[in-house]
């Protein structure tokens, strides 16, 4: 692999609160710079002291919680940027030892020699859509979960359900007109079936703010297009394009289906 000699490798090992940096030119040994902070106060006095050392710089940290503000500051820097996948990054044999420093250094090299696989990064308005899919799909899942209690407490006290306990209209019947003899377990009860109710409004709310949201999306035409296949619904499309964003970045469909 050439390496252009003007260019300068630069590998983040990012935590909340500090970010360890490493260098190192094309070939060569690679150096610490030291720990900074994650304002961005902190991250301009990096930049700065970054440019000094090259006109070209190129950037690599791990994607991880804290998320792809960092690499938008860089970006408009004007650096080079990547946001690699952690697990593919090349590991050796018995490497068990990791520290911030060993884990900035071993990003520049892993740059330079390019192993790195990138992940990809969204659009402020792509992620602000998935932040907004992704919260729906928790809501739907503790929706699951109370529920669940639900019928665990019941069953737990010996109360069972003569028909199909699928939630259907039968069975919220049931379950709100069913009550316990004792006013502490009632007080229970009602509280983790409040807790579904919570949870339906919820759900209910988010499915509506996600339908009126998705036709100002750039990617609106695809959600209409992928209901027209067989089994695709709304809730579905808009899950698959919130977490895979632009389709047209897959080369081959094997890409996609990986």
């Amino acid at each position: 692999m050439e390496h252009d000699s003007t260019t300068l490798y630069v590998g983040l090992d990012v935590h909340k609160e500090s970010i360890t940096v490493a260098y190192g030119p094309g070939s060569g040994e690679v150096e610490l710079l030291g720990k900074t902070g994650t304002t961005p106060a902190d991250i301009d006095r990096l930049c700065r002291r970054l440019q000094s050392k090259a006109r070209h710089i190129s950037v690599v940290y791990e994607a991880g919680p804290c998320g792809y503000g960092l690499y938008r500051q860089l970006v408009q820097k004007g650096f080079v940027c990547m946001v690699c996948a952690p697990s593919l990054i090349p590991k050796k044999p018995g490497e068990r030892v990791k520290t911030d420093r060993r884990d900035a250094i071993k990003l520049v090299r892993s740059l330079r020699a390019g192993d790195l696989s990138a992940v990809y990064v969204p659009s402020v308005d792509d992620e602000a859509f998935r932040d907004l899919a992704r919260t729906w799909v928790s809501a739907k899942d503790d929706l699951k979960r109370a529920r669940q209690r639900v019928k665990a407490f019941l069953l737990s006290h010996g109360v069972r359900y003569t028909g199909r306990a699928d939630w259907g209209p039968a069975h919220r019947r049931w379950v709100s007109a069913f009550a316990f003899e004792s006013a502490w377990q009632q007080m229970a009860f009602e509280e983790q079936r409040r807790a579904i109710e919570d949870r339906l409004a919820q759900c209910a709310r988010l499915e509506a703010a996600l339908r009126e949201a998705v036709t100002n999306w750039r990617f609106y035409p695809v959600v209409l297009a992928l209901q027209t296949m067989r089994g695709v619904q709304f809730t579905t499309a808009v899950g698959v394009l919130a977490e895979l964003g632009d389709l047209s970045r897959f080369a081959h469909p094997r890409q996609l289906m990986a």
